[in-house]
Order: structure tokens, then C-alpha cells, then sequence
């Protein structure tokens, strides 16, 4: 029988894709990422809950798809979400791309769900200044539009009026979120960092001046299996750091098959040697 043309190019294609989807690989949900999540889905349809990108390109492959898990989980409980960037190329690339994503894949409504602020200079001084009047800070959103005019930003003007504040970070703005968003403001502070940084944050969750941290590709791909379990709707789309992670493991197995062969080669050889002695 003969196959149509092209046939053998996409059943390959098919192959393909099954090996970039998760293959299924056991999720453990470790305590700072669930307390990261607990917090979120206790939040109410309308709440506002601040996410800064404080993060650039070359930390994507570990915080994009954090963000992505971030955000869908905020637009499924009906929460504003108010995005920033304290850092140049998280207001102009990571911010830019994520919200308009994920708005895109569950429909939420620039303007009246979400906002884009945009880049503001200033680093902490520009935070404490938001504790005052955001609408100063920022007075249009990334598109150049009124402030005062976005529905979502209404009867949002200072961290009062803000349940979570959450820092994509892979420096010390991370940092400053905490120690003077929260020390100052009391508004609770929830950070996602690369896996290099994450253990200098579990000192402050200790301390309570922070409500979770999600550490790295294997933080992110926990809270994707916390959001894909309690939304099983969403289970259709990307869960790019479980795949990450996936392929972690088959390369970590690689690694320690080839040592252990290694190793019996050795003995082998060695004893061979001695045999021939």
C-alpha cells in the first residue's frame, strides 16, 4: 500500500513532539512553592496581586515558565494583575511577552484583568514611591495610556490596596522587595528566582518576611503540576518546565549509568591485569 507524500515527515514530526511533551516523571511539591500557591488560591475574584519582572533573557529558560504558571493561576481565580519591571529588560522583553501569552491563552481583558506598567528606573526609590501613589510612579501604562483611565487601576493607588506582591528575580531587586516592600509596607512578598539563587531567599522565608519562594526550573514545574491539578482544564497547555525537568532526569540517569559502566570497566581491566600478572 502506498503512503500519501509526506507521510513519513509528519509521522516524524508526531515522534518529535512526543518526545518534547512531559513523559510523566513524579512531581514532589516542596513547602515554599505550595506556600507560594496556598496563598494565591486564597486570594478573591478581584484582589490584586503585583507581579514584577525583575529578570532578563538569559534567566527566561527558568523563569518564563514560572511566570506562565504564575499568571494563569491569577486570571483562572479572577485576580487583577498588575505587572512591572524594576529591571530594563523585564519591562521591555520578559513582561511584554508573558502577559500578552498567557491574556491571550485564557482570554483576560487588557485594561480591566491586567495591566502592563511597563519599566520604571529607580530601583528603590522608585518602590518606596509607589508606597505613596503608583499613579505618580507610573502615570501610563507600557502603551502610553492614562493611568488614571485603566479600569484596573482604579482603586489601586498604593500597596494598601495590593494582597501580594510577587518578584520574577535573579538579583538583589528580588531582595528589595523584601526588605523594604514588605519590612516597611506589610504587604506579603512571594519571590521566584533561578536555582543558584534560591538559597540566599530561604533565610527570609524562615523569618517570615516571606510568604514562598519557587526556586529554579524544578520550583516552576512544581507549581505547573499545583495549577494543573487544581485546574485540570488548563492541563492542555505548555508546561515547559516539566519538560525541563524530564529532560534533567534522563540526562542525570545518563550520567550515572556511564560512571557506574565506567567503574566496571575499571575493576574489570583492573583485575584482568592482575590476572595476567
Amino acid at each position: 500500500m502506498e503512503r500519501e507524500p509526506g507521510h513519513a515527515g509528519a509521522q516524524g514530526l508526531r515522534r518529535g513532539w512526543r518526545i518534547l511533551r512531559p513523559i510523566g516523571l513524579a512531581v514532589q511539591v516542596s513547602p515554599p512553592v505550595q506556600a507560594t500557591f496556598d496563598r494565591i488560591e486564597s486570594l478573591a475574584p478581584g484582589d490584586v496581586v503585583l507581579v514584577s519582572f525583575d529578570y532578563g533573557p538569559s534567566d527566561g529558560p527558568e523563569l518564563d515558565p514560572l511566570a506562565n504558571a504564575v499568571l494563569r493561576h491569577c486570571y483562572k481565580k479572577k485576580l487583577r494583575v498588575v505587572g512591572l519591571a524594576l529591571f530594563p529588560l523585564g519591562g521591555v522583553d520578559m513582561a511584554i511577552n508573558r502577559m500578552n501569552q498567557v491574556a491571550a491563552e485564557l482570554e483576560a481583558r487588557d485594561g480591566i484583568d491586567w495591566v502592563n506598567l511597563g519599566y520604571k528606573d529607580g530601583g528603590q526609590a522608585a518602590m518606596k514611591a509607589m508606597g505613596d501613589d503608583m499613579h505618580i510612579v507610573f502615570p501610563t501604562d507600557l502603551g502610553g495610556v492614562a493611568i488614571d483611565s485603566i479600569p484596573v487601576m482604579q482603586d489601586v493607588r498604593r500597596y494598601d490596596d495590593v494582597e501580594l506582591a510577587f518578584s520574577l528575580a535573579t538579583n538583589v531587586i528580588g531582595e528589595w522587595w523584601i526588605n523594604l516592600v514588605n519590612a516597611q509596607f506589610g504587604v506579603d512578598v512571594a519571590v521566584g528566582t533561578t536555582a543558584v539563587s534560591a538559597p540566599k531567599y530561604y533565610a527570609y522565608l524562615e523569618a517570615k518576611q516571606a510568604i514562598g519562594v519557587v526556586g529554579g526550573m524544578k520550583g516552576a514545574s512544581e507549581y505547573e503540576e499545583l495549577v494543573e491539578r487544581s485546574y485540570p482544564e488548563l492541563a492542555g497547555l505548555s508546561r515547559t518546565a516539566t519538560m525541563g525537568m524530564d529532560v534533567q532526569s534522563i540526562v542525570h540517569l545518563i550520567i550515572i549509568f556511564f560512571i557506574l559502566f565506567g567503574n566496571v570497566v575499571f575493576l574489570a581491566t583492573r583485575r584482568s591485569q592482575k590476572g595476567d600478572a
